[in-house]
């Protein structure tokens, strides 16, 4: 299995506690996901995020409607939490998620491994589609935070 990762860094001009109590509430993200996806959390509210927490969620990929399901891994407040792909497109998916206070704000890191199923075709479609996807995702996230912290 051939395992790729995605990394990004941000810095968000606010208090450590006030950026990691944005992100470990799930409703937030929608928030931060493009509307192309018709991403939606079908887990009834209220979620709380601690070890072993599972939430399901809606989306559509280029018009396919499909689930996934994540778990939280670890939760470490106001320092990291990682999420874990239980069902959805990928045969891994694991999103580790840091924060760390700096002078002026709070610098996050993101990093997701992630793998995708049929070998070959995988590679293929990650090479034609898949990777580009996701760095649009995560532009969009990144310029969505942005937004709401700024």
């Amino acid at each position: 299995m051939k395992v790729y990762e995605l990394s990004r860094e941000q810095f968000v001009p606010r208090p450590l506690s006030e950026v990691f109590a944005f992100f470990a509430d799930a409703a937030n993200l929608e928030r931060i996901t493009p509307t192309f996806l018709r991403f939606r959390i079908v887990t009834k509210a209220p979620i709380v995020i601690e070890p072993g927490t599972l939430i399901d969620y809606r989306l559509s990929l280029f018009g396919v409607p499909f689930g996934w399901r994540t778990r939280i891994e670890r939760f470490e407040p106001e320092t990291s939490f990682v999420d874990t792909q239980l069902r959805g497109p990928y045969r891994l998916w694991r999103h580790t998620h840091e924060f760390v206070e700096v002078s002026g704000g709070t610098r996050m890191l993101d990093r997701v491994e992630y793998a995708l199923p049929l070998g070959p075709l995988g590679r293929i479609a990650r090479t034609l589609f898949v990777r580009a996807m996701l760095e649009r995702i995560f532009d969009y996230r990144f310029k969505s935070v942005a937004e709401i912290f700024t």
